[in-house]
């Protein structure tokens, strides 16, 4: 049936389908827009809410790892002991002639990338966090930090959740949420972002045990992706080399995403060692330890990090699950082949007329379906404009109402990957769907 396939070929292409299609919008574009800053429109909020609770059930739904909702917003101290306000800086410099700002660390030759000039200016130090002031009077004394990472607020609950969840080594604390880093050069859509959302995970351990766990992690991790349908060919792992390891790390991989710009960094894991629990016990004064009870010590645990993009995970899923096929002479569709836990439609309700009786019934069907899966309602334009539509924002299955069904309390139900149909009773509708969903977890 299908003559030919192919997927992404450029960012570009991906960026106007998903306005045209509601997943990404320009954030104040009546306005101009502002620089690297994306609004999710309503498919795009669902599928970012069904990446991130895969990713959360997959981490929660352990004996071992437990979940987290830490504040913005910390004490400014948490940010001079994690080393970010002595460290979490880019080196940065402006072209005299075309007055671009660029990261230094980035340029090839010293050249300037949008203009060739080789007038730079020399590298400047710039922190990359955002600053904001709390109370009535905007001093020194009221700054606070928009959080760069959501890391910290695991690390200064380490004793509170271990001792009001009662948990023993080792165990892990997960946490989704908005990050903030004033970037000099963000870009590429969705991949690099001033504001952005996190997935992280971190795994106290017992000293000596690390290596271990660092390595089953690294497996645990990549076995997500294939889990959530992404094309492992696109996979890869990265190692950070020894000169390119952050301060407070032992080891450090990347698991990288072939995107349309090339291999980037879709999630990092790092043995933090005990470096983050000990600088906060310094600078707070007050002891982080855990006491073994089999070895009868106390000790500083180490840290295993996993810490996902949401946003680079979902431009990963639009990027892996875009294709063009050529099904006829001449006719070729667009379609998000999802897997179906990512969907942000599992299911459209498509009467093949308005006349109140077909209307009556897909009414009844979509009210059933909605109750176990995102479901759409579409009673405009051709049926066969209707199925394009859904291909397009990737809804693995399309549910047409006609007058037959009036008859023999039938539908069609076409698959969109292989848009081959399949008559199906309705009392059997919503179990077929969730069946076949399932199937694919």
């Amino acid at each position: 049936m299908f003559l030919e396939t192919q997927g992404l070929k450029d960012l570009q292409t991906l960026v106007s389908m998903s306005k045209q299609r509601g997943f990404v919008y320009q954030s104040s574009e009546i306005y101009g827009g502002l620089n690297s800053c994306w609004d999710y429109g309503p498919l795009g909020a669902q599928l970012k809410m069904n990446i991130k609770r895969a990713w959360w059930e997959t981490m929660t739904r352990r004996r071992d790892v437990v979940g987290l909702d830490a504040a913005i917003l910390m004490h400014p101290t948490v940010w001079k002991a994690s080393g970010h306000v002595d460290n979490f800086s880019d080196p940065m410099v402006d072209c005299r002639s075309c007055k671009a700002r660029h990261r230094a660390d980035h340029l090839e030759s010293n050249v300037c990338p949008n203009c060739g000039s080789k007038d730079l200016t020399e590298p400047r130090s710039f922190n990359l966090m955002f600053k904001t002031h709390m109370g009535p009077v905007e001093d020194e004394g009221s700054v606070v930090y928009m959080r760069p990472e959501t890391a910290q607020g695991i690390f200064v609950n380490f004793e509170n959740v271990q001792s009001s969840m009662r948990r023993k080594l080792p165990f892990g604390i997960a946490q989704i949420g908005k990050s903030f880093r004033n970037e000099i050069t963000p870009g590429n859509f969705i991949f690099r972002t001033r504001e952005f959302e996190q997935m992280e995970m971190q795994y106290f351990v017992t000293p000596g045990e690390d290596d271990k766990f660092y390595d089953q992690w690294k497996e645990w991790r990549m076995q997500f992706y294939r889990n959530i349908g992404i094309n492992e060919k696109n996979l890869r792992f990265k190692p950070h080399g020894l000169d390119e390891l952050a301060h407070y790390a032992k080891a450090a991989e990347d698991i990288q995403y072939l995107f349309p710009m090339g291999w980037s960094e879709l999630e990092g894991i790092h043995n933090r060692t005990n470096f983050d629990l000990s600088q906060h016990a310094k600078f707070s004064g007050k002891k982080i330890e855990y006491f073994d009870e089999a070895k009868k010590e106390k000790y500083v645990p180490y840290v295993i990090e996993t810490a996902v993009g949401c946003d680079r995970l979902v431009l990963a899923a639009l990027c892996d699950a875009y294709t063009e096929e050529q099904v006829g002479e001449g006719d070729t569709r667009t379609v998000l082949k999802f897997h179906p836990r990512l969907a942000p439609v599992k299911a459209a309700v498509l009467p093949l007329s308005k006349k109140e009786p077909l209307i009556e019934v897909a009414d009844k069907i979509f009210a059933t379906l909605s109750e176990s899966v995102e479901t759409q309602y579409d009673e405009s334009g051709s049926i066969g404009k209707r199925y394009r539509r859904q291909d397009e924002i990737g809804t693995p299955f399309c549910v047409t109402v006609d007058f037959d069904t009036l008859e023999d309390k039938q539908v069609t139900v076409r698959s969109r990957d292989s848009m081959a149909q399949e008559r199906i009773s309705i009392d059997q509708l919503s179990r077929y769907v969730n069946d076949k969903i399932l199937a694919k977890l």
